[in-house]
C-alpha cells in the first residue's frame, strides 16, 4: 500500500515520515513535494498545489493521501480543492487531512477554510479522515528566546486554557491513523492532556530561564501592534492576535484526551517542549 504524504519536508511533514518509517517499509511512502531534491530516503515526486494539471500525475499509485493543510492562509481552500480534485481522478483510495480543533464551531479565523475543506472532502465521494489538529506548542515556544530577552510574554488570551501538544503528538497521530485500517469516516478531536493559560506558560519560562518572565495581558489591538512592531507583517500580526482572542474563549481547549489515547502515550509536557526552546 502507498501513503503519499504532502508537504513532507515541512515541519509538521518530516516528523510524520519519520513516525511513518518505524510503522511500514520505506518504500511504501511517498513524499508530495515542491523540492523533491530536498527528500531522502523515500521516493519524491514534485508536487505543486498551484499547478493542478501536474497533480494527478504525480498521485498515481497513490492508496492513502495525508493532506497536510497548506500554509498559504487565504489560498488554501483553493490549493486543497486541487488536491482533492486530482485525487479523485488518480484513483486515490482515501484521504486524511489535518484540519483544525472543532473546525465547525471555532471561531479561530483558519478555521474557515478547514471547513471548506472538509466540506469538499465530503463532495467528494473519497473516503477520509479528519486529524482535527488543536495547537501546536511550538506556535508559542518558537518565540521563548525573544520573550526572555524582552522581559515579557504579552497576549490577549486571558484566562483562555490552552490544550496545545508538540507537533510530534501530532504527527504521531497521523502515522497512526495512515498505518491502520478502518479509519474512514472518524473525526479526531486532537490536543493536549495538559490544559494551562498564559500566565502558567509564562510561569514556565521563567522557571526555566531564571529569570522573571510576567505575563501582560493587552487588548487586541495593541497585541496587533506589538506584533507589527516586532518585525511581523500587520496581515499576520492581526491574525495571530485574533486567534489569542479566540483562545479566550476556549477555541483552544479540549480534555477529551483523545490525542494521547489514538498514540498509546502522554502528550508531550509543556515543560519539555519549552526546555527544548531553551536549549
Amino acid at each position: 500500500m502507498k501513503i503519499g504524504i504532502t508537504g513532507a519536508t515541512g515541519q509538521l511533514g518530516s516528523l510524520v515520515v519519520e513516525q511513518l518509517k518505524t510503522r511500514t517499509e520505506a518504500a511504501n511512502l511517498v513524499a508530495l513535494v515542491r523540492s523533491p531534491e530536498k527528500v531522502e530516503g523515500i521516493e519524491a515526486r514534485a508536487f505543486d498545489y498551484d499547478q493542478p494539471e501536474t497533480l494527478a500525475g504525480a498521485l498515481e499509485g497513490v492508496d492513502r493521501l495525508l493532506l497536510i493543510s497548506g500554509n498559504e492562509i487565504g489560498q488554501r481552500a483553493r490549493q486543497h480543492e486541487n488536491i482533492i480534485n486530482a485525487a479523485k481522478e488518480a484513483g486515490v483510495k482515501s484521504i486524511v487531512y489535518t484540519s483544525i480543533l472543532r473546525a465547525d464551531s471555532s471561531t479561530i479565523s483558519l478555521a474557515g477554510e478547514h471547513l471548506i475543506t472538509e466540506n469538499l472532502l465530503k463532495d467528494s465521494g473519497i473516503p477520509f479522515t479528519l486529524l482535527r489538529n488543536g495547537w501546536y506548542t511550538e506556535n508559542y515556544t518558537a518565540s521563548v528566546a525573544g520573550v526572555v530577552e524582552a522581559g515579557a510574554l504579552v497576549g490577549s488570551s486571558g484566562e483562555g486554557k490552552i490544550s496545545s501538544a508538540a507537533r510530534v503528538d501530532f504527527a504521531e497521530a497521523a502515522a497512526v491513523v495512515l498505518t491502520s485500517d478502518g479509519q474512514e469516516g472518524k473525526v479526531y478531536e486532537l490536543a493536549g492532556d495538559e490544559a494551562y493559560t498564559k500566565v502558567e506558560l509564562a510561569a514556565e519560562i521563567s522557571k526555566q530561564s531564571g529569570k522573571d518572565i510576567p505575563y501582560q495581558e493587552l487588548a487586541e489591538a495593541d497585541y496587533a501592534s506589538a506584533l507589527a512592531e516586532m518585525g511581523l507583517p500587520e496581515p499576520i500580526a492581526a491574525a495571530i492576535a485574533s486567534w489569542d482572542v479566540s483562545a479566550s474563549k476556549g477555541d483552544l481547549y479540549d480534555d477529551s484526551k483523545t490525542l494521547s489515547q489514538l498514540i498509546g502515550r502522554p502528550t508531550t509536557p509543556l515543560a519539555d517542549t519549552v526546555k527544548a526552546a531553551l536549549s
